[in-house]
Formats: C-alpha cells, structure tokens, sequence
C-alpha cells in the first residue's frame, strides 16, 4: 500500500488553458495522456459508504486496477491509502482484492457483488514541479463523468506531493492561483459519479465547527457544479455566513470575500469562480488546516 496526499483543485471553464500558460509551468517536459475509467460497486452501494473506491483504468498501454481509501482529508488536501496494480483483462482482479484490510472489512459478499456503476473519461497532462520544500506532480484533468443519461464536467488540478513537505502544496497552489481562477475541492471522482449516477448530493451537518462550515460550503459548492442546482450556492453562501459570524479575525475576511461573490448576481455559471475568490478560498483553507 501507498500513501496518497494530495490538494484538489477545481477549475472554471477559461481556468485549464490559463493554467497551461501559467510561467511556473510553460516550458517544463509535460506528459500528455488519456484515461478512461470504470468505477465498480454493488448496486446498493457498499463501497461508497464505507469510503472506498474501485476502479480499472484503461491507460492507453494496458490497464491498472486501483483500489482507495477516502482516509483524512478536508479543503481540498486529502491522505489516502491506495493499492494499485496492473491486470491483463478488462474485468476485476478478485483474487487481488479479496486479501486486501478494506475489501476484508467488507467480507466476501460484498466483493461477489460487485458491478459497474459509472465511468470518467479524461485528458490529463502532468508536469513536475522542483521547490526548495518537495517535489510535486501537478496533474490537469479536463473530461467527464457519465452515470447512465447524466453527464458532469470535468475541470480538476491535482498536486500530489512525490517527496517532502505537505507545505509545498500550499506553496504551489497558491503560486498558481495568482493568476489562474480555481478553489479547493473535496469531492472525489468517485464520489462524484456516486452521486450523479443516484441524482442526489448530500452535505454534512451544519454545526458550528469552522472547518465543518468550511467542508460543507466546499462540498455545496462541488454539489453545485455536478447538479446545476442552484440551492447548492445558497448552501455555500449560508455556511460562510455562520463561519463569519464566529468572529475568528483570521477567517473572517477571506469568508467574507467568499459569500460576497457567490450573494453576487452573475450572467454565467462559475462567473464567481475568478482569481480573487481562489486566493481567498485558499487562504481559509490554509488558514484551518495547514
């Protein structure tokens, strides 16, 4: 098993080609792939509750079968367990989860049910970033999730620190958001198309925790992307509210830049999404969690 921790980023429609152009990164040796992926569960969902995820991924030279855990993670950075390994058809590897502590927890009912549920088909490219405090792999993903009829964008920025301190993740992310438009994230893909397959997302209770108002003005927004449904803005917009009526001198601004720009009257989705509110999305959230 592998450790995973990365910080989830999503961006609007004009935020990949800025990214792209972003100096940090024009001119480093980029890779450029396309992956197709298929997420498995039971019909009744048994991996998504207990926050697992499944899938085969076709890469283009031959497939990998990747089993994760949710594990910790909040405001986009996440640390998860992960077991991945290459398999020769395009069905599961039973024999190669069943020993594994989630699918063990689960037991052998669950892995005998297991079926297709939905698919992401993206273009990635991934550069290599050097900093003085680790080495990161920053990862553009610009595709979709299909569940059954319903379709879902695609536009994620993942940093994953290959070697040294989770701070360069911060670093970098904040270095990019100068001039690219983009926000923490925390919805998984396989979250996503969980949700998108059942037409139903669910938020965490509104308690009077800062992060947990955080978490569930992150998760509203993430909602709201997929579903289009505008109560989910009203939800971020609201959470920020109670965040700032804390009082907490260090969250207050950045929150208040937050909930004026999504009370805002804009002419298009995302029009909120701009460089100003990804600084301040990031400061809050390096503000509660680094």
């Amino acid at each position: 098993m592998s450790q995973e921790i990365e910080l989830k980023l999503a961006l609007p429609p004009q935020g990949p080609e800025r990214l792209r152009r972003h100096p940090r990164l024009t001119g480093q040796p980029c890779e450029d792939r396309v992956l197709a992926n298929t997420y498995y569960d039971t019909p009744d969902g048994a991996l998504e509750a207990a926050r697992v995820a499944l899938r085969i991924r076709e890469t283009g030279t031959g497939r990998v079968q990747t089993l994760k855990t949710t594990g910790s993670g909040q405001g986009g950075l996440s640390v998860r367990g992960e077991w991945e390994w290459p398999i020769d058809a395009d069905r599961l590897d039973l024999d190669g989860l069943r020993p594994l502590p989630p699918m063990q927890a689960l037991g052998d009912e669950v892995l005998t049910a297991l079926v297709p549920r939905f698919a992401t088909d993206f273009a990635r490219r991934t550069w290599l970033v050097e900093g003085s405090k680790g080495r990161i792999e920053v990862a553009l993903d610009d595709g979709e999730v299909r569940a059954g009829e319903r379709r879902a964008t695609i536009r994620e920025l993942e940093l994953e620190l290959k070697d040294g301190d989770p701070a360069a993740l911060w670093a970098l992310a904040e270095e990019l958001a100068a001039s690219v438009p983009l926000r923490p994230a925390t919805a998984s893909k396989a979250a996503r198309g969980g949700a998108l397959g059942e037409g139903h997302w669910s938020l965490p209770a509104a308690d009077a925790d800062p992060a947990a108002l955080y978490e569930r003005a992150i998760l509203s927004l993430d909602a709201l992307a997929d579903s289009q449904d505008g109560r989910f803005k009203d939800e971020a917009r609201q959470s920020l509210d109670r965040l700032i009526a804390l009082g907490d001198d260090r969250l207050t601004g950045p929150a208040r830049t937050l909930r004026d720009a999504l009370a805002a009257e804009t002419s298009a989705p995302e029009a909120w999404l701009d460089v100003a509110f990804g600084q301040a999305a990031l400061a809050l959230a390096r503000a509660l969690y680094a």
